[in-house]
């Protein structure tokens, strides 16, 4: 009885572990699914969310400047409206200027699809007003990870293209983050992913974010990426 129960055991241990691993495979060929399809080679995608801010996002843009890098970043409209000069630099030099949100409040924007759209025509007002033309690039407030299908398919329904992430810096995550610790949370969620999505912040709060730039740069150049834009 003891051995039959030990063996019953084994083989429900052995089949929690296969559905763990097969449930990881396919969460992150979802998350990777808008990325994986861009480049043949091995690629890397820097985004930025919830900027501009004066603090950071100049730091930012110098640094790409410097490294002849390209981004994308997934703005917050209500902050762009009060910093336009920083969205026209963005534009200006090559970086893509997608919709993240207009307010990035999530119990308004999420509790309908009505307000979803609304809240992304009204960032796309404001990146229009600036560039001279709509985004169709778009991030969730927080990702579509977990969102329901009818709120993901309203927005690709409305001509969008979103954008999840595979990689993250942790900037948002680590309390008061080092650059160091910026750049190898970026490293080991990068694993050894042929395409990657990093996401990262230029916030006003995230200095260290753009004092890793750098090295996070080099780091992708150094292992054989090129830099891919959305």
């Amino acid at each position: 009885m003891n051995r039959n129960f030990s063996a019953f055991c084994a083989a429900m241990l052995a089949f929690a572990l296969m559905l763990v691993i097969c449930g990881g495979f396919w969460a992150n060929n979802k998350k990777f699914s808008l990325a994986e399809t861009e480049s043949t080679v091995k690629t890397v995608y820097l985004t930025f969310d919830d900027g501009p801010s004066d603090r950071v996002t100049p730091k930012i843009l110098d640094v790409l400047a410097e490294e002849n890098v390209k981004a994308t970043f997934f703005i917050i409209g209500a902050q762009a409206e009060n910093r336009k000069y920083i969205i026209k630099r963005e534009f200006e030099e090559g970086h893509t200027v997608a919709v993240h949100s207009y307010t990035h409040k999530y119990n308004e924007i999420y509790s309908s699809v009505k307000n979803l759209i609304e809240d992304i025509d009204r960032c796309n007002d404001v990146i229009k007003g600036i560039t001279g033309s709509r985004s169709s690039v778009y991030r969730f407030p927080g990702g579509s990870f977990g969102l329901s299908g009818g709120l993901i398919s309203a927005v690709t329904a409305h001509g969008m293209r979103y954008v999840d992430w595979n990689a993250s810096t942790r900037d948002a995550e680590i309390c008061d983050a080092t650059p160091s610790q910026i750049l190898n949370a970026t490293i080991s969620t990068s694993a050894k992913a042929e395409n990657v999505v990093l996401l990262a912040h230029d916030s006003t709060t995230k200095t260290a974010t753009a004092e890793a730039l750098k090295d996070i740069i080099r780091y992708y150049k150094d292992n054989g990426y090129v830099f891919g834009l959305f």
